[in-house]
C-alpha cells in the first residue's frame, strides 16, 4: 500500500540505532518468556528513549530463531495526565516505525503528546530489525524498478517475467530463512508481545495505510486486548490480491484526475491547453510511453534511466499528498521538455532510494510481505486477464500496478489463505478513509468498517493518502477525542473540512 507521508525526523536514525544496539535483548525460550520481557530503555538524543524487543521467528517454536526489533519511545509530555502508550505504524509494508516515531513532535498534536508515550518499532524483517530482509542489491533494484511494466510485445513481456523471477530467486537466496515468517499475522503477534513489554493491559494503536492491516489482524487475534485502534487509510482484507491491485490503480487514476483539475485551473499548467482532464491524462500517458522508447534526460548523475516506468513512479509518488502537486506540475513541465530529473527524484522518494544508490528495506519488504499475506495466481493467464481489466479501468496506472506484483507468481514460499477478519469481541475500532485516496480507496474503509464487528467509519472529503494529521480539523478532533476519551463518533460521519 505504501506509507503515509510524514516530515523528516529531526533526530538521526543512526543515534537511535546505536543506543538500541548497545543493550542486547534477552533470549527467551518460551512464549511466556517473550511476554515477560522488560524493555531496557536507553536515552537517545532529543528526549527519546530506545530499546530492543525479542520475538520468535515462529510462535509455534519459541525456542527457535528470533528477530530483534528496535523500539523508540517519546515519553508523555505531561506525566501527571498520562493515559498510557500509543503504538504507531506508518504503513508500507516495510516502512520504519522507528523513523515515524522520531517525527512524533511534528506528526501529533500537543493534546496527544501530553497524554501518551509515543512508541514506534520496526516490524520483523524491516529497517533496523535483525535480521532484515535482503533480496536485490541497489543496482539490481535500479534495473527492476526501471523495467518496462507495460509490455507491448512478447520480448518485453519475457524481460518482465525474467526480472520478476530474479526478484523471487534472490529473495530466496539471501533471505530464505525469513520469508515464511515476515507476514502480517506474525507481526500482529509481535505487537502483542510489545504491548506486554510496555506494561499495557490493552493496546492503543494508530496504523496508517498497511498499518491498518496490521491493526486489523491484531484485533482479530487479540480482540479483548483492544483499548482503541485508529485504522487510517484502510486496507480491505476481503479483497483478493489482483482485485486489490486493480482497485488501487483506479484510486491513483482518480487522484491524478484531481491533480489535473487543480493544475488546469491555474495558469501555466503543462497539461493544457485543452482544459480536459481526460486529455491531460492522455498527454501524460503519451509522455510515459514515449520515454519507454527514448528515455528522458536525468541530471541526478546517479546512472538511473528516466524511462516510462520511472516517470510513472514519480507521478504516483506525488499523488500521495496534495502538498506535492506543485512539485509534480514543475516536474511534468520539465519532462515535456525532455528533462525527467524531477520525476526520477520523486520515484526515488517513493522507493526510499538513497543518494549513494542504496535503498532502505522498503522495496524488498513490500514485495516479500505482500506475496505472503494473500494468495496470488501461479500461472500467467490470470495476470494477463487482470492487466486487461486494470488497463481499461485505469489507463495510466492499471497495467503497471498489476505487472509490478508479478514476482508473487514465482514466490518461493506459499501464501496465507485469504483472511476473514471480524475481530468479534473487540471494543469500537475507528476506521478512517479519505474519499479521493490514491492508494487505499475509500470503499476499502467502508468494507473494513463493515467487516469488523465493532467497526466505526469516519470519512474525509479530501485528497491524498490517509486523513489524520493531513489538514482536516474535523478528522483530527474526532480521532484525538477517540484516542484520549474513547469517544466514538456516529459511524458514517464524513468530515467536509
Amino acid at each position: 500500500m505504501r506509507p503515509a507521508r510524514w516530515l523528516a525526523a529531526a533526530l538521526s536514525l543512526a543515534v537511535c540505532a546505536t543506543a538500541c544496539s548497545s543493550a542486547p535483548a534477552p533470549a527467551p525460550a518460551t512464549l511466556a518468556g517473550y511476554y515477560a520481557q522488560h524493555l531496557d530503555w536507553r536515552s537517545c538524543d532529543g528526549g527519546f528513549e530506545c530499546a530492543q524487543l525479542a520475538v520468535p521467528f515462529d510462535y509455534a517454536r519459541p525456542d527457535g530463531p528470533r528477530f530483534t526489533l528496535p523500539v523508540v519511545k517519546l515519553p508523555a509530555a505531561d506525566p501527571s495526565q498520562r493515559i498510557g502508550v500509543l503504538v504507531i505504524n506508518p504503513g508500507g509494508p516495510g516502512v520504519s516505525g522507528v523513523q515515524y516515531a522520531l517525527a512524533a513532535r511534528l506528526e501529533f498534536p500537543a493534546a496527544v503528546l501530553a497524554r501518551f508515550d509515543i512508541v514506534g518499532f520496526d516490524p520483523r524483517g524491516v529497517g533496523g530489525s535483525q535480521p532484515a530482509l535482503n533480496c536485490l542489491t541497489g543496482p539490481q533494484l535500479d534495473t527492476f524498478l526501471a523495467t518496462d511494466d507495460e509490455p507491448s510485445d512478447p520480448a518485453q513481456l519475457a524481460h518482465l517475467i525474467a526480472e520478476s523471477k530474479q526478484f523471487a530467486a534472490q529473495c530466496e537466496r539471501h533471505s530464505a530463512a525469513l520469508l515464511p515468517y515476515v507476514g502480517t499475522p506474525n507481526a500482529a503477534r509481535d505487537l502483542d508481545v510489545l504491548r506486554s513489554a510496555l506494561g499495557e493491559s490493552r493496546l492503543t494503536y494508530l496504523g496508517k495505510s498497511y498499518g491498518t492491516y496490521l491493526g486489523a489482524w491484531y484485533a482479530q487475534l487479540f480482540p479483548h486486548r483492544v483499548r482503541a485502534l485508529v485504522l487510517d487509510g484502510a486496507v480491505d482484507p476481503d479483497t483478493s490480491s489482483l482485485q486489490a491491485t486493480i482497485a488501487q490503480a483506479q484510486g491513483f487514476q482518480g487522484a491524478f484526475g484531481s491533480f489535473a483539475a487543480w493544475c488546469l485551473a491555474s495558469p501555466g499548467c503543462p497539461l493544457g491547453p485543452s482544459g480536459s482532464v481526460a486529455a491531460a491524462a492522455a498527454k501524460v500517458e503519451g509522455l510515459i510511453a514515449g520515454a519507454n522508447s527514448v528515455p528522458l534526460t536525468n541530471r541526478l548523475g546517479d546512472g538511473q534511466v528516466a524511462d516510462g516506468a520511472m516517470l510513472l513512479s514519480g507521478v504516483a509518488d506525488a499523488l500521495y499528498s496534495s502538498s506535492l502537486w506543485p512539485v509534480l506540475r514543475t516536474a511534468l513541465a520539465d519532462a515535456f521538455g525532455g528533462d525527467g530529473t524531477g520525476l526520477v527524484a520523486l520515484a526515488n522518494q517513493l522507493y526510499e532510494r538513497n543518494r549513494n544508490g542504496t535503498y532502505s528495506t522498503l522495496a524488498n519488504a513490500v514485495t516479500a510481505i505482500d506475496c505472503l499475506d494473500r494468495p496470488w495466481p501461479r500461472s500467467l493467464a490470470p495476470w494477463q486477464s487482470a492487466v486487461s481489466a486494470a488497463a481499461q479501468a485505469a489507463p495510466m496506472f492499471g497495467a503497471a500496478l498489476v505487472w509490478g506484483s508479478l514476482a508473487c507468481a514465482y514466490w518461493p514460499v506459499p501464501a496465507y489463505p485469504q483472511p476473514r477478519i471480524q475481530a468479534a469481541g473487540a471494543r469500537p475500532i475507528l476506521v478512517v478513509g479519505t474519499l479521493r485516496d490514491p492508494a487505499t480507496p475509500y470503499r476499502w474503509a467502508q468494507a473494513l468498517a463493515g467487516d469488523l464487528s465493532s467497526g466505526v467509519l469516519l470519512g474525509w472529503d479530501g485528497d491524498g493518502h490517509t486523513a489524520y494529521g493531513e489538514g482536516s480539523a474535523c478528522v483530527d478532533t474526532i480521532v484525538n477525542d477517540y484516542l484520549i476519551n474513547l469517544a466514538v463518533p456516529r459511524s458514517g460521519t464524513v468530515c467536509r473540512h
